[in-house]
C-alpha cells in the first residue's frame, strides 16, 4: 500500500513546488512587462484624442493576451527554480534514492504545468480575442474618433452622414498586394435630420489602390411613403474613410480563436488567396502545450547536479539563454516556411525534436 501511495505524494510535492516557482516567475515577468506596455505607448499619446488613460486602459485589456504569451518562458524558469530548490535541498538526491528516475521527476513537475497549460489555451480561445478586440476599439475610438470596434455587432465606422457597419475585417495580401476586406457590410445613410434615407447590404467591401467596391448588395432607398430596392452584383464606392483606420480595426491572425482562424483559412484556399499567415498562427496555438513540455523538460539537466560544478546560478541563466534561443529559433524557422513555402506543422516540429535531441545529450553526459 505504501509503494502505491509514495510517489502519488512525491508527484504532487514535485507539481506544488514547480507550481509555486512558476507563478512567481510568471508574476514577475507579466508584471515588468504591464508596467512597461505603456511606456511603450508614449510616443503615441496626443494622436487625435489618445491620452494616458486611454494607454492605460489599453494595457489593461491586453493583459490576458501577454499572460499567454510570456508563460512558456515563465515555465522555463519556474521549472530551473522549482527542481534547483529541491536539489538544493538534497529532496532531489532522496528521491533518486529511493529508486525515482529522472524522467519520473521530469513528468511529476509537468502536472501543474499542464494544468496551467489548458488555462492559457482556454485564455487564447475565450478571454485574449476579447480582451485585444477591446484594446483596439480604445485605440481606435481615440486617435481616428471614426472607427469602433465591438464585440456582438462587429466593426463601426463613420463618415459625414454614412455609418458603416462590418460584421469582421481582415487584412489580406496576394501576389505582393496587399488590401483590406471587410465581410458582412452594412452602410447607413441619413439626412441632417436624423431620418434614415438608405440602407445597403453587400456581402464583401474591399478597398485596393484605386478606392472601395462593394460586392453582392442589396441597397433600399426610403422616400416619403415608398421604398425602392435594387440589387447589384458589384459598386463602387466614393468614400474617404480612412483605410488605415479599418486596417488598424481589422484583426490580426495571431490574435484570433482557433476556430475564427480555420474560417479565414478556408475562405482563403478557397479563393485561391495566401493563407500562411493564418496557418502559422493557427498552428502555433495547437503547438504551444508541446512548446511548453519541451521548455520543462529542457530544464532537467541543469535542475540535477552538485551546486560545486558551477554554481545553480550559472545553470539558471543557461537554461534561460536556451529557452530564449528555443522561441527565437522557432519563430526563425516558421518565418523561414514563409519564404520557401514548406509546410507550418514542419516549422513548428523542427525546433521542438532539436531541443529535446540536445538535452537528451546533456542527460546522457550527466548520468
Amino acid at each position: 500500500m505504501n509503494l502505491n501511495l509514495r510517489p502519488r505524494i512525491v508527484d504532487l510535492y514535485l507539481a506544488r513546488s514547480v507550481m509555486l516557482a512558476t507563478l512567481g516567475t510568471w508574476f514577475v515577468l507579466g508584471g515588468f512587462d504591464v508596467i512597461t506596455a505603456p511606456v511603450n505607448e508614449l510616443d503615441e499619446i496626443g494622436e487625435g484624442g489618445y491620452t494616458l488613460s486611454h494607454a492605460v486602459l489599453y494595457t489593461a485589456y491586453t493583459v490576458p493576451r501577454r499572460a499567454y504569451e510570456i508563460f512558456p518562458t515563465a515555465a522555463l524558469i519556474g521549472c530551473v527554480l522549482g527542481l534547483g530548490g529541491l536539489s538544493a535541498r538534497s529532496e532531489l538526491t532522496a528521491m533518486r534514492a529511493v529508486g525515482m528516475s529522472r524522467l519520473r521527476i521530469g513528468l511529476g513537475s509537468l502536472m501543474s504545468l499542464s494544468l496551467l497549460t489548458a488555462v492559457m489555451m482556454l485564455n487564447a480561445e475565450t478571454v485574449a480575442p476579447f480582451g485585444e478586440q477591446n484594446a483596439q476599439a480604445v485605440v481606435n475610438a481615440a486617435k481616428t474618433g471614426d472607427v469602433v470596434v465591438a464585440r456582438v455587432s462587429g466593426l463601426w465606422a463613420r463618415e459625414g452622414n454614412v455609418f458603416l457597419n462590418a460584421r469582421d475585417g481582415v487584412r489580406r495580401q496576394a501576389d505582393g498586394e496587399e488590401w483590406t476586406e471587410l465581410q458582412g457590410v452594412r452602410l447607413f445613410e441619413f439626412d441632417d435630420e436624423g431620418r434614415l434615407l438608405s440602407l445597403a447590404e453587400a456581402r464583401q467591401a474591399e478597398h485596393r489602390a484605386d478606392g472601395w467596391v462593394l460586392r453582392d448588395v442589396t441597397r433600399a432607398r426610403f422616400g416619403e411613403r415608398s421604398v425602392q430596392s435594387e440589387t447589384l452584383a458589384e459598386e463602387r464606392w466614393e468614400s474617404g474613410l480612412d483605410d488605415q483606420a479599418l486596417a488598424a480595426a481589422a484583426k490580426r491572425p495571431r490574435y484570433l480563436s482557433a476556430a475564427e482562424l480555420q474560417r479565414n483559412i478556408t475562405y482563403l484556399q478557397r479563393n485561391g488567396l495566401d493563407s500562411k499567415a493564418f496557418e502559422n498562427a493557427y498552428w502555433a496555438r495547437w503547438f504551444y502545450p508541446v512548446n511548453v513540455a519541451v521548455l520543462c523538460l529542457a530544464a532537467l539537466p541543469f535542475a540535477f547536479g552538485s551546486l560545486r560544478s558551477g554554481g545553480f546560478g550559472k545553470r539558471l541563466f543557461i537554461a534561460i539563454v536556451i529557452g530564449v534561443g528555443y522561441l527565437l529559433a522557432q519563430r526563425l524557422v516558421v518565418s523561414l516556411s514563409d519564404v520557401y513555402r514548406f509546410d507550418a506543422r514542419l516549422a513548428y516540429t523542427l525546433p521542438p525534436v532539436v531541443l529535446m535531441g540536445l538535452c537528451w545529450g546533456l542527460f546522457a553526459r550527466r548520468e
